[in-house]
């Protein structure tokens, strides 16, 4: 994939990144054939202009005992989307929220440490939203592919 900006020096850099956001400048720097300085520098200036956002460890849920995990497709009425989201961002169950074009106005993703959690969500959070339309919820029983960010 082509983005406007990024050379073929960034890209190897940021796909070496991908594979592993641990490996040291000096690491890089001999697959790609510049100096550990020169990687800093890029990786520095790739952080600056915001295409590389953060460096995370990424926990699966599906692998702790009793975990699990929810989408949710929630439409809401125009005028309560903004207090919606507002109410959703507050909460620590709630990983992510998309705003999505269709019918459903958001995509959102959750992560309970139980059944019961995940139950409180829904039942304190969820089903009290103001303006809810629909909403839908499907529970993930197994990850088969889960890329993060983007693939170059």
């Amino acid at each position: 994939m082509f983005l406007e900006g990024l050379d073929a020096l960034d890209q190897k850099i940021v796909r070496l990144l991908i594979e592993n956001a641990r490996a040291s400048y000096s690491d890089i720097g001999q697959k790609v054939g510049i100096s550990r300085v020169a990687v800093k520098t890029r990786i520095q200036a790739l952080e600056q202009r915001g295409i590389i956002e953060e460096y995370t460890t990424i926990i699966n849920p599906q692998k702790i005992s009793g975990a699990m995990s929810c989408y949710f497709e929630i439409e809401t009425e125009p005028d309560t989307l903004t207090q919606v989201t507002e109410i959703l961002e507050r909460n620590e169950i709630i990983t992510q929220i998309y705003r999505v074009t269709g019918k459903d106005k958001l995509h959102v993703h959750a992560v309970a440490s139980s059944n019961e959690e995940m139950e409180t969500l829904i039942r304190d959070v969820i089903d009290s939203l103001p303006g809810v339309v629909s909403c839908s919820c499907n529970m993930i029983l197994s990850r088969i592919k889960d890329i993060k960010g983007l693939r170059l």
